[in-house]
């Protein structure tokens, strides 16, 4: 699907709350739920601060979001990732329908930064294997995305 004119807005807030994700001592990742061009709730990944290996800032988001507001429904909203979702968090995005997804840096664009040589992407095989798929927009201000786990996985 091709981008909306607020794509780019949208992004650079998941982009930054990826950066905070660093501040508080957690992985750069960074999630923006929209909805009517709104924002509506913002999640970081917290697994090291929470020790909790399941709260990527996408599957979190999701799951606040719907328990604090008895939804289980997300077909009318837009999730905004600073990178693409994992395999858990396109799962989470299939089982409360999440009506759109975008993302910035590829999982394949973090497994070269990684120096590994999958050519994976979760959230490709997910959706093609599951009943519901959002619709899927990539590459939004990818440099910067490609950028920001560059300079955090630079220092392992």
């Amino acid at each position: 699907m091709k981008k909306n004119d607020n794509d780019e807005h949208f992004m650079e807030i998941a982009l930054s709350l990826a950066e905070l994700a660093v501040t508080n001592g957690n992985e750069p990742f960074g999630a923006v739920l929209v909805k009517d061009n709104e924002v509506v709730f913002t999640n970081e990944n917290q697994i090291n601060s929470l020790s909790d290996p399941t709260f990527h800032a996408e599957h979190g988001l999701i799951r606040q979001f719907c328990h604090v507001n008895n939804i289980m429904d997300l077909s009318d909203y837009t999730l905004y990732s600073s990178c693409e979702p994992c395999f858990m968090c396109s799962g989470s995005m299939v089982w409360s329908r999440l009506g759109r997804l975008v993302f910035s840096a590829s999982a394949k664009d973090l497994d070269q930064i990684l120096g590994e040589q999958s050519e994976t992407e979760p959230s490709k095989i997910v959706f093609s294997h599951s009943v519901w798929s959002p619709q899927v927009t990539d590459n939004i201000l990818r440099e910067t995305g490609v950028k920001l786990l560059k300079k955090y996985f630079a220092t392992f």
